[in-house]
C-alpha cells in the first residue's frame, strides 16, 4: 500500500461493548484494530475515526459515556474524528471532502458492525471508486437470533471479496 491509503476504524465505542449479547470476539478486536493501528502510524498513513451518534436515550447518544470512542484504541491528536448518522459513513458527512483532500483513493476498513456500518461504508467506498480492503479478522457483529456473529461475519467476508480485497490483520502492510 501506499500514501494514498487510509485505515478507518468504524464505530468501535463503548456502547457497542456494553450490550446485553457480547460483541463477538471483542478483547480480539481490539488487539488486531491496535496492531492496525500501530502498523498504519509507523507508517504514517492517516487514521479516520468514524464514531456513530445517536438521539436522546439510544446506547450511542452524542456526547453520552457509550458515545466515546473505546479508550484501548484512543485516537491520537493527529488523527480525523468523522462523525455519522447513518451505517454509511460517507452519508451526510465530511469524509468524502477530507479523503480527497488527502489524497487517498485506497481504503482499509475495520471496526463495527460488520452486518450495517462496515457493509454500509464498503459498499459506497466501492462505489465512489475506492480501492477497498476489508480486513475480515478486524470486524466484528453480534448474533442475530439463530444466526451466530460467527456466521454473519463469515457471510459478509464472502460478499465483501466479491467487490474489494479482503486480508488478515497480519497480512495488512501499509509501508
Amino acid at each position: 500500500m501506499s500514501k494514498d491509503t487510509a485505515l478507518m476504524v468504524i464505530d468501535v465505542q463503548k456502547a457497542m461493548f456494553e450490550e446485553a449479547e457480547p460483541l463477538h470476539a471483542a478483547d480480539e478486536l481490539i488487539e488486531r484494530i491496535n496492531v492496525l493501528l500501530a502498523k498504519a502510524r509507523a507508517s504514517q498513513i492517516p487514521v479516520i475515526y468514524v464514531q456513530h451518534n445517536e438521539g436522546e436515550g439510544a446506547p450511542l447518544q452524542t456526547n453520552t459515556p457509550g458515545w466515546e470512542i473505546h479508550s484501548a484504541i484512543a485516537p491520537a491528536a493527529q488523527d480525523l474524528i468523522i462523525q455519522k448518522h447513518e451505517p454509511d459513513s460517507f452519508y451526510e458527512t465530511n469524509l468524502q471532502r477530507e479523503l480527497e483532500a488527502k489524497g487517498i483513493k485506497r481504503l482499509v476498513l475495520s471496526g463495527l458492525q460488520t452486518d450495517y456500518c462496515i457493509n454500509a461504508t464498503a459498499r459506497r467506498a466501492v462505489e465512489l471508486g475506492y480501492d477497498v480492503t476489508v480486513v475480515k479478522d478486524a470486524h466484528s457483529t453480534y448474533g442475530q437470533g439463530s444466526v451466530s456473529a460467527e456466521q454473519i461475519i463469515e457471510e459478509h467476508n464472502q460478499a465483501f471479496g466479491s467487490i474489494a480485497k479482503t486480508k488478515e490483520t497480519s497480512a495488512v502492510d501499509f509501508s
